[in-house]
């Protein structure tokens, strides 16, 4: 598997970055992928799988792809303390990431790994990966609701995936002991959309942070994954097209539930 721990500058320009790898995985496969008698084409292709890792300069808050912007961000607070909103590719709840905060994506083939076309098994199968390398730092998680990270019955990783013809992005956060979670009160709004273990708990009672440094945690989840290639070149054009005409674009930000 490839890496890349680049962080970009801006907040589009990270959201971009996850949704122009997975595109760029997906303009590389053959029309005829998956035929057997193309083994090995896709053992070639695997190598294609990717591994980021990144940390945020700033606060932002990012949207899922079908969140209401109304009832889940406070705009005013956002406006006035300049923190960015945008809204991501993928699906599931608003989420404020910050310094202190690990952000991960995987890019994960069909290919090499049909039975992730199940959704309930692609949550699965990358959240007991996350959950193994915390655990080898000690730190006894949890898997809980559709695609969380717990600690003690509380929160510290929500996480969402965007599926394409022959490839799959997952990606989601890691909240770690450096991030400021009065952040989340005071950027979120509480959602309509809550998991059964959530017990209808406050930001303040719901979410914890994993005691450990974001570099220690992006080692062991490095290594867990096998992410031994550093990525040689990186999609920056269509990055920034994605970021100026996508994720900077007020419609795409505002809308919710119509976007294909």
């Amino acid at each position: 598997m490839q890496f890349s721990g680049l962080t970009l500058p801006t907040a589009a320009e990270n959201l971009a970055f996850d949704e122009a790898l997975l595109e760029t995985a997906e303009l590389s496969l053959p029309m005829n992928a998956g035929d057997p008698a193309d083994a090995g084409q896709r053992a070639e292709e695997s190598e294609i799988e990717i591994l980021r890792l990144w940390e945020p300069s700033h606060p932002m808050v990012v949207l899922g792809r079908s969140s209401p912007i109304q009832t889940e961000v406070n705009r005013d607070f956002c406006r006035e303390h300049q923190i960015p909103v945008l809204r991501r590719c993928s699906g599931g709840a608003t989420i404020v990431t910050a310094p202190g905060c690990l952000m991960y994506a995987v890019v994960l083939s069909y290919a090499d790994r049909p039975e992730l076309r199940m959704l309930d098994r692609a949550h699965h199968y990358v959240m007991s990966q996350m959950q193994l390398a915390i655990q080898k730092l000690g730190i006894d998680v949890q898997i809980q609701g559709t695609s969380d990270l717990t600690l003690n019955d509380r929160k510290f990783s929500g996480n969402s995936l965007r599926c394409r013809r022959q490839w799959m992005l997952y990606h989601g956060t890691m909240i770690c002991r450096d991030f400021d979670q009065t952040l989340v009160s005071k950027c979120l709004g509480t959602p309509k959309r809550q998991p059964d273990y959530r017990a209808g708990r406050d930001h303040q009672q719901f979410l914890t942070a994993l005691p450990v440094a974001t570099n220690q945690l992006a080692s062991i989840i490095r290594t867990q994954w096998q992410a031994v290639h550093p990525v040689e070149t990186w999609p920056s054009a269509m990055t920034q097209t994605f970021a100026t005409n996508k994720y900077l674009n007020e419609a795409w930000t505002l809308g919710a539930g119509s976007h294909a």
